[in-house]
């Protein structure tokens, strides 16, 4: 353990000009070029077994210990989003409507310093480490099903992954045995009505009012058709009706986000959207074309890994709090690696004490307390080596 944690403190400020370097470069799902090819280059020049193009644009490196043992995986997303930074910041985005806002430069950073630091301790450990650096976490289908299918898992015994996030204080580390973030899926709906002149909507069928109704009445759906002690998140991000100012809309497209944990609560939804979108079109003399898209299922962690997990996050002298965290209604395809092998999926602090504003992941003046990638690291590499002595 102090090997680890002084040659993570030795090396913080290199993960600290990774992430900085990778923020200011950042790609979007399934556009990654530049990123993989830097992730790739850094392990092969430590002298790690590489394999790049995995299920598309991933990079699996492997760390060979000097026995025989299990297989650790640590698994970092480094994809970006479509969004313009607004920070004012020496490390701010270049390139123009793209930002990491959600934390993936630092997963990154963090996952490619640990593989530094345990190198440098192959002599010392039994089994074999597998670093997943997995493209498109943010858009489905994602890079997690299509890299498990290219074989990032075989030989897998156990997987670990972390998420720093801006909202909980530094120092906290947050667990949850069982379901910890949500299925995330999406909806489209066009409503088609029947456009005509502003003066006379009695001749028109008015998609603009048809979708209004339908949006206002929405929320119904959880807060009268679901059980009150299941969870539940309907949200409307689309509406769009471009047309001009004295004109009746004939068709209006809207999009949200359905988010849920039961698959019983989750097909009950798509049902009842359907059901109460033709009710309304019905009624306005409308028509509707409706698709509900499934994304990642719930992130469902595994009882006897969360608990190791929290158990080393004890030890970490940087962490102040380790607790169990309620349910997050945010998605991650995570969820995917936890499906075939055993494994924890955990929340580091990153919340900076002294910044009297914290923006949201996905906020175009999203950052964190950079401080948190070095607690994620020494969590995370105690729980490998750990992990791997305990199971020789």
């Amino acid at each position: 353990m102090d090997h680890l944690f002084s040659a993570l403190h030795k090396y913080y400020e290199e993960m600290v000009s990774i992430r900085r370097y990778l923020h200011e470069n950042p790609e979007l799902s399934f556009q990654e070029v530049h990123t993989p090819a830097y992730i790739a280059n850094y392990h092969r020049d430590l002298g790690l077994e590489v394999r790049e193009g995995v299920g598309g644009r991933g990079v699996v490196a492997t760390l060979r210990g000097a026995k025989p043992g299990k297989t650790v995986a640590i698994r970092a997303d480094f994809d970006a989003l479509a969004i313009q930074e607004l920070n004012d910041i020496p490390f701010k985005s270049k390139v123009d409507g793209v930002m990491h806002a959600c934390g993936h430069d630092g997963h990154t950073a963090i996952a490619l310093v640990l593989a530094k630091t345990l190198y440098e301790m192959k002599e010392d450990f039994h089994g074999n480490i597998v670093f997943i650096h997995q493209f498109a976490e943010e858009i489905t289908p994602g890079g997690a099903k299509p890299m498990i299918e290219d074989g990032c898992l075989d030989g897998v015994d156990v997987i670990f992954g972390t998420h720093l996030w801006a909202p909980t204080p530094l120092g906290d580390v947050s667990v949850r045995n069982g379901a910890i973030m949500a299925a995330a899926d999406m909806f489209e709906i066009t409503i088609h009505g029947k456009g005509g002149h502003g003066a006379e909507p009695h001749n028109s069928v008015d998609a603009i009012v048809t979708g209004s109704q339908f949006v206002t009445q929405l929320q119904s759906v959880v807060s009268r058709r679901v059980d009150p002690l299941k969870s539940a998140v309907i949200s409307i991000g689309h509406f769009e009706a471009i047309n001009p100012f004295n004109v009746i809309a004939e068709k209006v497209v809207i999009k949200g986000t359905v988010r849920t944990f039961e698959e019983e609560v989750r097909s009950f939804i798509e049902n009842e959207i359907e059901l109460l979108l033709k009710s309304i079109c019905d009624g306005a003399h409308a028509t509707y074309e409706y698709k509900f898209s499934r994304g990642y299922p719930p992130v469902v962690n595994h009882k006897k890994e969360t608990q190791f997990l929290a158990d080393i996050a004890c030890q970490v002298p940087e962490v102040k709090n380790v607790a169990e965290c309620s349910p997050l209604m945010v998605g991650e395809d995570f969820a995917y690696y936890l499906e075939k092998v055993p494994g924890t999926f955990f929340i580091t602090g990153a919340k900076n004490p002294e910044w009297s504003t914290v923006y949201p992941h996905h906020h175009p003046k999203f950052n964190f307390d950079e401080k948190a990638m070095l607690i994620a690291a020494k969590t995370l590499g105690l729980a490998t080596l750990t992990y791997l002595k305990n199971n020789k």
